[in-house]
């Protein structure tokens, strides 16, 4: 499991362990926040296409998924 602070989350980088569409790298470009500015999302940009995907932050937790930083 991944430990992250939502704080820093914004602009922070993470590598999916199954790429789809050759898509692996991404950077989160964007945090939404509920009405009481608790995070319940993020947008995360794919770095080969710019293409942007929402995702709940929690997924981001799942290293069966996710890998801090681009490997």
């Amino acid at each position: 499991m991944n430990r992250i602070n939502p704080r820093k989350l914004l602009h922070s980088k993470w590598t999916a362990v199954t790429p789809q569409q050759k898509q692996r790298h991404f950077m989160v470009i964007k945090l939404i926040r509920a009405d009481t500015e608790e995070i319940i999302a993020c947008e995360l940009e794919a770095v080969i296409n710019n293409q942007v995907y929402i995702i709940n932050w929690q997924e981001l937790k799942n290293s069966a998924c996710w890998l801090m930083g681009w490997h």
